[in-house]
């Protein structure tokens, strides 16, 4: 692919050259995340087959795009908890031994790689992801899809943005590529997952360049998935479903209020049940087991909570379906669903919280039409699908601070967009409920809260200087396979900022930064430096207004000057101040003379 690397950024995101450019990447990164969606998804198939099916002798109901399936019961019961224990023991263990950035639900590791890793995720750990989330699902793990789905395809998105783009700035937008298509694949959902891609980077902003280089992707994503899958709404299609009448929108602005309090509810029990399992003395790999062992206990009563939870929200789309369930069962359901998603991803397991947000919003909305049900209020939609279907928009679109994206997602999975004139109602509403409270905790606020985004060190004396002139001459080095901890102790003994990182051929890979180092867990100190690694380089010739560009656009303050193939020194932004300072002193001192 290094017959891409001569292309240009042009001279905007529109221009003509930088179109062609991500046109090209773009096809690339959509194919990838398309494969990836059809082999997770044929993943979590055939585990659930052989785990759920062939020991529980039970098969959690489908939506209608997915072929569906009917409720049935448990064959053999008992053996739930030992299946949701063992899943979780397994995903425990590749995760913590293979790929520890794996843990969890995804979306906030590439996230996290768009905003402080210069747009890099290690290359296993897309693999690791695919297996690790398709045995938590399939063995009956709450979680949902989409989160792995990102990761994957973003992980390609840094490999290929990596290996042929030259700008720090196309690397991370081709990591915010694989994120949109990936979603956009497997939810069959093109133009919000494109749109997701650029809203889900931040609490009150979105990240204008990086829609369509992911339209591309997405598309290109979704096509794939779709000729392996079939094109079908996930849930159906409902172009029936309309505004029926101006009192509704009453109805709905209430469900915004419901679904905002069920963000908020669902985002601090998810953290705080991670919290707890994270201060547990317990050996990380283990902990997704006790989750699991949770999670299979809590279906025995409740098999809602089981697996993705999306066939049940395909139930109570209709009249007769919801009727057929209890009123305290629907209350129930979504409490269960946010507390068994909160024990199998929270525990350290691996799977996405989108699609149960998306369950716990729909179940939250036809508790609400059944309570109108029962009121007998006027004008109530004939069938609780309308409220099931805002439910899902406004509950994850507010909590997960991306309600344009969520509310073009949900209504590609239904195939109606008739209903979203009242959504917005709803979704606003949920939206300034949760106020700067997310599910996402890598989100940055905004733009200006990025360093890729701040303003540019554009001091014209900058320029006038070398990066030679600034840097710290033998820089401590360190192999990327050394532990966090080892690596903070190095430096502490050293006096050092950062340290240039090594691969185990010699080569030069990147840097890290101490303060970088010292913002890690405690608990996950035994990972890998390289997790936390910065991939860029310098020459010792480059000006220091090209160096603070480069530290700029990775987010980074820490970054090997490389010579001939070895580190021979390390930039630091605190390098880069004394040398402007020592530089403007000097100009200060010369025109005092001069004026003398």
């Amino acid at each position: 692919m290094r017959w891409l690397a001569p292309l240009g950024t042009g001279g905007g995101y529109e221009s003509s050259r930088r179109l062609g450019k991500w046109l090209l990447v773009g096809i690339a990164i959509g194919a990838v995340a398309g494969l990836g969606a059809v082999a997770f998804t044929w993943a979590i198939r055939g585990v659930t087959q052989l785990g759920l099916g062939t020991l529980v002798g039970w098969a959690p109901p489908g939506p209608v795009g997915e072929g569906g399936a009917a409720v049935s019961r448990m064959a053999r019961p008992w053996l739930l908890p030992v299946l949701t224990t063992l899943g979780g023991l397994v995903s425990g263990v590749l995760v913590f031994g293979l790929a520890p950035e794996a843990e969890g639900h995804g979306t906030d590791a590439a996230i996290e790689a768009f905003h402080r890793r210069g747009g890099w995720i290690r290359p296993r750990i897309p693999l690791v992801k695919l297996v690790a989330s398709a045995i938590t699902i399939g063995t009956g793990g709450s979680a949902g899809r989409e989160g792995p789905a990102a990761q994957i395809s973003a992980g390609f998105g840094a490999l290929l943005g990596h290996a042929v783009l030259k700008s720090p700035q196309d690397r991370r937008i081709a990591v915010a590529a694989g994120i949109g298509a990936g979603i956009g694949a497997i939810f069959r959902a093109p133009l919000g997952g494109a749109l997701l891609a650029a809203e889900i980077l931040y609490l009150h902003d979105m990240e204008v360049e990086a829609i369509i280089p992911s339209l591309i992707a997405s598309i290109v994503g979704y096509t794939v998935y779709g000729a392996a899958n079939g094109f079908a709404p996930i849930f159906g299609a409902h172009p029936a479903l309309e505004l029926g009448a101006p009192i509704q929108l009453l109805y709905y602005a209430a469900l915004g209020v419901l679904s905002g309090a069920g963000g908020l509810l669902y985002a601090r029990t998810f953290y705080r049940v991670g919290d707890a399992f994270h201060r547990l003395a317990l050996p990380r790999w283990l902990k997704p087991a006790l989750g699991g062992l949770a999670v299979g206990l809590l279906g025995l009563a409740l098999p809602q909570v089981l697996h993705t939870g999306y066939g049940w929200v395909q139930l109570v789309m209709s009249r007769e379906g919801l009727l057929a369930f209890s009123p305290l069962l629907i209350l129930i359901i979504p409490i269960a669903k946010i507390v068994a998603t909160s024990l199998s991803i929270g525990s350290g397991g691996s799977g996405g919280i989108f699609g149960p947000g998306m369950v716990v919003g729909g179940m939250l909305g036809a508790a609400l039409w059944l309570a109108g049900h029962a009121l007998g209020l006027p004008s109530l939609p004939p069938e609780p699908a309308p409220f099931v279907i805002i439910g899902m928009m406004a509950l994850f679109g507010g909590i997960a601070h991306a309600p344009l994206a969520v509310m073009l997602m949900v209504a590609e999975m239904t195939g109606t967009l008739s209903l979203l004139a009242p959504a917005m109602i709803a979704v606003a509403i949920s939206t300034a409920m949760v106020g700067d409270e997310t599910i996402y905790r890598a989100q940055l606020r905004d733009r200006a809260s990025s360093a890729f985004h701040r303003a540019r060190f554009s001091v014209p004396l900058l320029a006038s200087l070398a990066v030679r002139d600034a840097w710290e001459r033998v820089p401590l080095s360190l192999s990327d396979a050394t532990p966090i901890e080892d690596a903070l102790a190095r430096l502490a003994e050293a006096g050092a900022d950062g340290a240039a990182i090594t691969a185990d051929d010699g080569r030069v890979v990147g840097s890290v930064s101490r303060d970088a180092l010292r913002r890690v867990a405690p608990d996950e100190r035994t990972a890998p430096v390289s997790t936390a690694t910065v991939r860029v380089a310098l020459a010792p010739g480059q000006t220091l207004e090209e160096g603070m560009q480069v530290l700029t656009d990775a987010g980074t303050d820490t970054a090997p000057v490389v010579e001939a193939g070895r580190a021979v020194g390390l930039l630091t932004s605190r390098g880069v101040l004394r040398a402007y300072r020592t530089a403007a002193g000097r100009l200060t001192a010369t025109a005092a003379l001069t004026h003398a």
